[in-house]
């Protein structure tokens, strides 16, 4: 990923904190040279000192039958972005569009039977578990579950490379930035609103 000296990211631990709350990504492998791409919600786990991707997709995806053939996989996640225009600054300029992304690479592996478990189990207490009735794990049915299981493929991904860019306005003079800040938050949608929060809490 091509990322400006203004905007690169190096705080590992602020961009795993990233990942965990932008966890749904896009998985990207090639095969037979084309790239291919799976988007998918994912995990991210610690054993030892090492860091893990992990996730699952279905059988019938053809993707994970290149995870063995591909040296790295990329995982991409991507947190707000906005478009940025050039009226909002104090002088003549064109208008750019400001965002957050992380690109992980790592060797693909497939998981056991009993490690993906572990990963569902802790997927659904991540999503579930702040719901009025949480589905969990231990409140399906055997049944159900020997055959949704069937289904899937598991795989973790062992964190090598990690490129991070967030692209915030670091570039514009102060009163530029204040007023983007503020025109953001009068755009009246979600992604700029966003962008505006995190913006105002870097200054």
């Amino acid at each position: 990923m091509y990322i400006p000296k203004y905007f690169k990211v190096e705080n590992v631990d602020g961009i795993l904190d990233f990942v965990q709350k932008n966890s749904f990504g896009t998985i990207v492998t090639t095969k037979k040279g084309k790239p291919i791409a799976t988007h998918l919600p994912l995990g991210l786990n610690k054993k030892g000192d090492d860091y893990y991707i992990t996730g699952h997709m279905a059988y019938g995806n053809p993707q994970w039958r290149t995870f063995e053939t591909c040296k790295d996989v990329l995982i991409m996640f991507q947190g707000p972005h906005a478009y940025i225009s050039s009226s909002w600054y104090n002088q003549e300029n064109v208008p750019t569009w400001n965002y957050q992304a992380v690109h992980v690479y790592g060797k693909a592996i497939i998981l056991e039977n009993d490690e993906l478990i572990e990963d569902l189990t802790k997927m659904l207490e991540k999503y579930e578990g702040n719901r009025e009735n949480p589905v969990l794990w231990d409140k399906l049915s055997t049944h159900l579950l020997e055959k949704e299981l069937k289904g899937i493929v598991g795989f973790k991904i062992k964190v090598g490379e990690i490129q991070a860019a967030y692209k915030l306005s670091q570039n514009r003079n102060e009163s530029d930035y204040i007023n983007i800040i503020s025109k953001l938050q009068n755009e009246g949608n979600s992604n700029s609103e966003q962008m505006a929060e995190l913006m105002k809490n870097r200054m």
